[in-house]
């Protein structure tokens, strides 16, 4: 991985579904709704202060007309150091993602 570059695509695990689990009520803000389903599938880091984790999340939910939909959101998530004592960061959010959309920078 290049420095400041993104890591190569990895499974989500126990770890990265605690970080979307703890930032699930900001998303939920963000997109003005509730996820009946919120699963990290894969994901991407980078190393900056801390880290940045891309994650794809498997969303189920109800759409406008109450159908069911399923779709992913991709979520920016900052880590910082445990020197800083501070608390995950939902930095920014894409949504209506299909699971073949590829995880980028954003």
């Amino acid at each position: 991985m290049m420095p400041g570059g993104l890591s190569e695509l990895k499974i989500g695990d126990a770890d990265v579904q605690q970080i979307c689990d703890s930032v699930k009520p900001d998303a939920e803000k963000t997109a003005n709704r509730s996820f009946k389903n919120f699963t990290a599938m894969l994901y991407k880091t980078q190393l900056v202060a801390g880290t940045n984790y891309f994650i794809k999340v498997h969303v189920e939910g109800e759409d406008h007309i109450h159908v069911k939909a399923e779709e992913y959101v991709h979520l920016r998530v900052f880590k910082p150091l445990p020197c800083d004592a501070k608390k995950l960061e939902l930095g920014d959010m894409q949504q209506h993602k299909s699971f073949f959309h590829h995880i980028v920078y954003f």
